[in-house]
């Protein structure tokens, strides 16, 4: 008996597990929208890191970080140049 109470936790902890990873699925993708280049409209930069935590990858997007830390679309981008 106690190997069936034993197999009956370990079935409930790895649904649970896995359930809780459905569940909590924080793809980049899921958090809050697209960012579209030139346009920070709707924009959130903390649900971005893989754009806004890389200056390179902002910069190719067309968004510059002032001093203050607001991002600012560059005023010598246009659609296409990068």
């Amino acid at each position: 008996m106690l190997s069936k109470t034993k197999i009956a936790l370990a079935a409930a902890l790895i649904i649970g597990t896995a359930s809780a990873a459905l569940a909590n699925d924080s793809g980049e993708n899921n958090m809050g929208g697209s960012v579209r280049p030139g346009s920070l409209d709707g924009v959130n930069p903390a649900y971005h890191p893989g754009i806004f935590g890389n200056p390179a990858v902002a910069r190719s997007y067309g968004f510059v970080q002032s001093r203050d830390g607001t991002w600012h679309v560059r005023a010598d981008w246009r659609q296409g140049t990068r």
